[in-house]
């Protein structure tokens, strides 16, 4: 079959969070970073979108 219709989001934590505030960790734990420089697909969403427009300044986002 073909690609699904489905838009993701290539998200890559580029910054630690060390020195910021402790709800921008939250967020990186809860879109499942668990090492500096990873990469996740995620979908594309406005909750998604939401969170990481509160840590834009520690992600690196390519939209797919």
């Amino acid at each position: 079959m073909g690609k699904s219709n489905t838009k993701t989001l290539k998200v890559t934590w580029i910054r630690s969070t060390i020195g910021y505030n402790k709800k921008q960790s939250a967020i990186i734990e809860a879109l499942g970073f668990k090492k500096l420089n990873q990469t996740r697909i995620l979908p594309d969403n406005q909750s998604i979108r939401g969170s990481l427009f509160h840590v834009r300044h520690l992600v690196r986002v390519e939209e797919n």
